[in-house]
């Protein structure tokens, strides 16, 4: 792996990241203002000719990167989770399928192994998770230190085959530092199961709900017509025949008359998880603004 200038020129010193930086900082063996100009070079990772990692994105946005899988070798995807638990101490990856989830624990493991052996610091482990379900795989470094406050958001799926995109909603709001809610396999079939989750939902106030349906997609209207605050729609792609591959859904949701409502693209469970823990951080730092 090779750091390069933003502008793609010469190979400045490498910190070891932000935290390398940071405790380069404090050691006294690197200035302020060394510092300062050494942070723009943070933002991308070259790996080879295949990957320029945006490793700055969590701290310019305040979202997470999410690896997505398909279309990566076993190689190559090891390659852009390492550099992401070295750089930023965080690596999720989406879609994993579990006949690959054991090449990737075992890659991160070696990873480990190797920066152990040059580290004084051999007592302490990486952590890794992986829904099966879901397809979520998740490496935490020890070091690592997430957002702590970002706000709450509602998560509610229509059915219990929409349970995997719901997870991808939520494993980014998790780590945006929001609270999470769920409620799922409540949709319009029987409408009645919605009434004591949502209660509690805006009981807990709640910053913005993601709503996840399959099928006609009927729920996020449903939903966005009885709260008051934004509701995200996220078609999914379950359903018989014609429009089964989340199409009926998705012009469901972009036909609704309920105001307030918005929909993220065909199993889009990452952008809708983006874009809640967005508008939740946000309502929480107006929230904690009020307040002083």
């Amino acid at each position: 792996m090779t750091t390069h200038r933003l502008d793609g020129t010469g190979s400045p010193p490498t910190w070891g990241g932000l935290r390398g930086i940071l405790d380069a900082v404090a050691a006294g063996t690197l200035g302020v203002d060394e510092a300062l100009a050494a942070l723009p070079l943070l933002q991308v990772e070259h790996l080879g000719d295949f990957a320029r990692l945006d490793v700055g994105r969590a701290l310019r946005k305040g979202v997470p990167e999410v690896v997505y899988a398909p279309g990566k070798s076993d190689v190559v995807l090891a390659a852009i989770t390492n550099t992401f638990v070295k750089e930023v101490g965080l690596a999720l990856v989406s879609r994993l399928t579990a006949e690959r989830a054991p090449a990737l624990e075992a890659a991160v493991r070696a990873a480990e192994v190797q920066a152990r052996t040059s580290s004084t610091e051999t007592d302490v482990q990486i952590s890794m998770a992986y829904d099966v379900e879901a397809g979520i795989f998740e490496v935490i470094a020890p070091w690592y230190v997430g957002p702590s406050s970002g706000g709450v958001v509602g998560l509610l799926t229509a059915g219990t085959s929409d349970i995997p995109l719901a997870e991808e909603v939520a494993l980014v709001a998790r780590h945006m530092g929001c609270v999470v809610h769920r409620a799922y396999d409540v949709g319009v079939a029987g409408v009645h199961r919605l009434i004591e989750p949502l209660a509690t939902m805006i009981r807990a106030d709640v910053d913005v709900y993601v709503v996840v349906a399959g099928m006609e997609g009927a729920l996020p209207s449903v939903v966005a017509g009885l709260v008051d605050a934004p509701v995200i729609g996220v078609p999914a792609p379950t359903g018989y025949g014609l429009g089964g591959d989340g199409t009926a859904a998705l012009y469901s949701m972009l036909q609704s008359c309920s105001p307030g409502m918005l929909a993220v693209n065909i199993g889009n469970g990452v952008g809708a998880g983006a874009a809640a823990g967005l508008i939740a951080r946000r309502a929480c730092r107006r929230s904690a603004d009020g307040e002083k």
